[in-house]
C-alpha cells in the first residue's frame, strides 16, 4: 500500500494523488488541484492554524491528548525533577542534558552575559513608574539590537548562539529593573556567583543586606517553574518568533516581538485571570454556585482546559506540588483551597469532564508567584524569562532547516471583483 492520498475533484472528475509525508501532506502539492490553467489551485483554509504544521522541529514533542510533554524526548515530570533550568536551556539548544563539566562551562559561559550596558539603565529610568514590566520588557529586548550590530550576521551560527547567550542572560536583569523602577528602587546589580534563579530573586528584593540569598525552597520553585514554561511547541508567541525572524530580522527584535504576543490574556496573562477569579470567588463554599454559573455560561472558568491538551496537563501536576511546598515557607494562601475545590469539582462534574476542561499550567502558577512576592502585573514577564529559552531554541532551528522560507501565508479573498474610480470621484 503506497503512502498517498487520492482526491477526487468532483467539480471535474479528475482525481489526484498526493504524497503522504511524516503522515501529513504538502499544502503546496493541493495547488495542482484546479479548474483550468489559469486557476492559482486550491489552498487549505485554516483560520488560527487548527490543523496546520508550520515547520518540521526536533525539540518540544507535545501530545495534548495523552497529556504527554517533552523537550528533546525527555519527560517533563522527569526534568522538573532532576534538571536544572539551564541544564534545560542546553537541552534545547543542543540536543542533550549537558556532563557535569559541560554544565558548569554552559552555566558559566551564560553568566557572562548578565550585564547591560549602562546606557540601557538610562533607557528604563525613562518609563513612568506605572508602565507595565512587559510592555518596559518588549521595548528594553528590542533596544538591545541597537548596543549589538552583530546580531544581524543571523547566517553565522557562532553568532547566532552568541545572541542566544546574551538574551538568556540578560532577560532576568531587564525583568528585575522593570520592577526596580516600578517601585522607585534603585537597580541591583547581576551576582554571578548565585544561581540563575537566585541571581534573579537577588535583583529583584535586594534591599541594604551585604548580600542576599533567597530560600533555597522558593529559588528551586522558581527554577521549575522556568523548566516547565521553556518551551511548547508551536503556540502563538513562538509560531510569531518564527514567523518575524523567517525575515532574517535579528534575534532582539523577534524576541521582542514573541514577546509581544506572549502579552496578550489570551496567552501569557492566563495566570494573572486565575488569580483574579480565585479572589473574585473569595472562599471555598462559594465555588459551586461558582461553577454552576460557568455552566450557564454566565461566567467562564479560567485555567481550565487548553488548544493542544485534551487530558491532565503534565505541567500542572508539578506546579501543584511546587504550589504546596511554597506555601509551607511563605505560608498558606488560602486561596488554594478555592482553587483545589475548583479542581476537584471540574473532574468529577459531567459538564466539565466531557468537555475536557482539566486544569492547566495557568492554574497553580499565579498562586506560587504571589505567594514569594511578584507583583501581579509582573506574571507575564515571568513567562517571558524561560520562554525565551525555546523561542531561541526554535530559531536557531528554523535558520539551519534545508526548507527555510520568509513566511507568507495566503488568504481567502473574498472582497470586490474590479471597480473603477468615477471620473467625478471628489467632484
Amino acid at each position: 500500500m503506497s503512502d498517498t492520498l487520492t482526491i477526487k475533484d468532483n467539480r471535474t472528475g479528475k482525481d489526484y494523488e498526493i504524497d503522504i509525508v511524516d503522515g501529513n501532506i504538502s499544502a503546496k502539492d493541493l495547488r495542482q488541484i484546479k479548474i483550468n490553467q489559469g486557476d492559482f489551485g486550491m489552498m487549505s483554509y485554516d483560520p488560527g492554524f487548527m490543523n496546520t504544521a508550520n515547520c518540521t522541529s526536533r525539540i518540544t514533542d507535545l501530545h495534548g491528548s495523552e497529556g504527554i510533554l517533552r523537550y528533546r524526548g525527555y519527560p517533563i515530570e522527569q526534568l522538573a525533577e532532576k534538571s536544572t533550568f539551564l541544564d534545560v536551556v542546553y537541552l534545547l539548544f543542543n540536543g542533550d542534558l549537558p556532563n557535569r563539566q559541560e554544565s558548569s562551562d554552559w552555566e558559566e559561559r551564560l553568566t557572562h552575559h548578565t550585564m547591560i550596558h549602562e546606557k540601557t539603565k538610562s533607557f528604563l529610568k525613562g518609563f513612568n513608574y506605572d508602565a507595565h514590566p512587559m510592555g518596559v520588557f518588549i521595548s528594553t529586548v528590542a533596544a538591545l539590537s541597537t548596543f549589538y550590530p552583530d546580531a544581524r550576521n543571523v547566517d553565522d551560527p557562532d553568532v547566532r548562539l552568541l545572541q542566544a547567550c546574551r538574551l538568556i542572560g540578560k532577560t532576568p536583569t531587564i525583568a528585575s529593573y522593570a520592577y526596580r523602577n516600578s517601585r522607585g528602587l534603585p537597580f541591583i546589580y547581576p551576582d554571578n556567583d548565585l544561581s540563575y534563579t537566585g541571581n534573579f530573586l537577588n535583583m529583584m528584593y535586594r534591599m541594604v543586606e551585604p548580600r542576599y540569598q533567597a530560600h533555597p525552597v522558593l529559588e528551586r520553585a522558581l527554577d521549575i517553574l522556568f523548566i516547565l514554561h521553556a518551551d511548547h511547541e508551536q503556540n502563538c508567541s513562538t509560531s510569531a518568533m518564527r514567523n518575524i525572524a523567517s525575515s532574517k530580522a535579528d534575534p532582539f527584535v523577534s524576541v521582542a516581538g514573541a514577546a509581544a504576543a506572549l502579552y496578550g490574556p489570551s496567552h501569557g496573562g492566563a495566570n494573572e485571570a486565575v488569580l483574579n477569579m480565585l479572589k473574585e470567588i473569595g472562599t471555598k463554599d462559594k465555588v459551586a454556585d461558582y461553577m454552576n454559573r460557568c455552566k450557564d455560561g454566565e461566567l467562564r472558568l479560567m485555567g481550565f482546559g487548553h488548544r493542544v491538551y485534551k487530558n491532565y496537563d503534565p505541567r500542572a501536576r508539578i506546579v501543584k506540588k511546587v504550589a504546596e511546598e511554597v506555601f509551607e515557607v511563605t505560608g498558606r494562601n488560602p486561596l488554594i483551597d478555592v482553587a483545589m475545590e475548583l479542581e476537584r469539582i471540574a473532574l468529577e462534574d459531567d459538564y466539565f469532564v466531557s468537555r475536557k476542561l482539566y486544569p492547566n499550567v495557568d492554574f497553580y502558577s499565579g498562586l506560587i508567584y504571589e505567594a514569594m512576592g511578584f507583583p501581579m502585573e509582573a506574571f507575564t514577564v515571568l513567562f517571558a524569562i524561560p520562554r525565551t529559552a525555546g523561542w531561541l531554541a526554535q530559531w536557531m532551528e528554523q535558520m539551519e532547516d534545508p526548507e527555510f522560507r520568509i513566511a507568507r501565508p495566503r488568504q481567502n479573498y473574498q472582497g470586490p471583483g474590479e471597480r473603477h474610480v468615477p471620473d467625478d470621484y471628489k467632484s
